[in-house]
């Protein structure tokens, strides 16, 4: 029955995902053109488009970069599988570092100049935010005894009691990989971005539908990430969490409108000191206190 349960998960997930990813993209859409004073697009926008890229031609670099593409796609659903299917964490960060690297090496084949100017971007942001979730990542572990998302959801004190520096930690390199102002270094959603669309400059038609399609699954796994420090035994923590998630997403949107976009190394120094103090000083502390719930 457990087994049952768990390919349930993993379905709902496949399914799922882009649909509360598109409907994240679309929110984001029209909360952004609300702050600049427009009415927006449809909400359901992300979803129009994608249809349309799906239906376009694609205009292929290399064959290799398909390759590439098809690898991004596999490990970041895989990812988001292994997450939902209360996997090991740490199997799922590496996961996701792999696909990463699949994309980086998607972008850098096209062998134009935005793209290697995007992909030289997009690893200082790799090296800002992986980090940060590797050390919240080992939190866990000291918080819960087990690297096991099942595990981990079944503790009766939520991880963030314990891990408060590395949930804020957290919350700020998640920016980052959301690709928001101030560090959308590499490539933007919106139009404010001199390099054109960076990493992503030279993909185009189906190609580039399945990248889009891979960040909405992104999006709801490092959503998901965050509602790993509230869920408890109590199902009602799991309503908590859903809350939480829903308010760091509209900071992150808020952020994104207000501040300007940094240069990389003001990144990359803010991106480690945020991770030394709050992740490094709560990892450090945890330890001394040798809490293992």
């Amino acid at each position: 029955m457990e087994v049952w349960i768990t390919v349930l998960k993993v379905v709902l997930f496949i399914v799922l995902a882009p649909f509360v990813g598109g409907l994240l993209s679309g929110l984001d859409r029209k909360i952004t053109a609300r702050f600049q004073g427009r009415q927006g697009p449809p909400l359901l926008q992300p979803f129009y488009d994608l249809a349309k890229l799906f239906n376009k031609q694609s205009l292929i670099v290399n064959k290799f970069q398909v390759f590439l593409i098809g690898g991004y796609v596999m490990f970041t659903v895989f990812t988001g599988c292994l997450f939902f299917a209360g996997g090991d964490l740490l199997l799922a960060f590496f996961a996701l570092t792999l696909g990463e690297t699949f994309f980086l090496m998607a972008a850098f084949s096209a062998n134009s100049p935005f793209s290697a100017m995007g992909v030289q971007r997009e690893m200082v942001q790799t090296m800002c935010t992986e980090p940060m979730i590797l050390i919240a990542t080992i939190g866990f572990y000291r918080a819960t005894g087990s690297f096991m998302v099942s595990d981990i959801v079944k503790v009766g004190t939520s991880p963030i009691v314990y891990l408060p520096g590395m949930f804020i930690g957290f919350l700020f390199i998640l920016t980052i990989k959301l690709r928001k102002s101030p560090f959308d270094l590499s490539t933007s959603h919106h139009a404010h971005q001199e390099m054109v669309k960076g990493t992503t400059t030279d993909l185009t038609g189906n190609i580039f539908a399945l990248i889009e399609l891979s960040e909405w699954y992104e999006q709801v796994l490092l959503l998901a990430y965050i509602a790993l420090f509230i869920i408890n035994r109590n199902p009602w923590s799991i309503l908590a969490a859903v809350v939480v998630c829903l308010l760091c997403y509209f900071l992150e949107i808020l952020v994104d409108n207000v501040f300007p976009r940094v240069k990389w190394d003001k990144m990359f120094r803010s991106a480690w000191i945020v991770t030394l103090i709050f992740g490094g000083v709560n990892l450090l502390a945890i330890l001394f206190l040798n809490v293992i719930h």
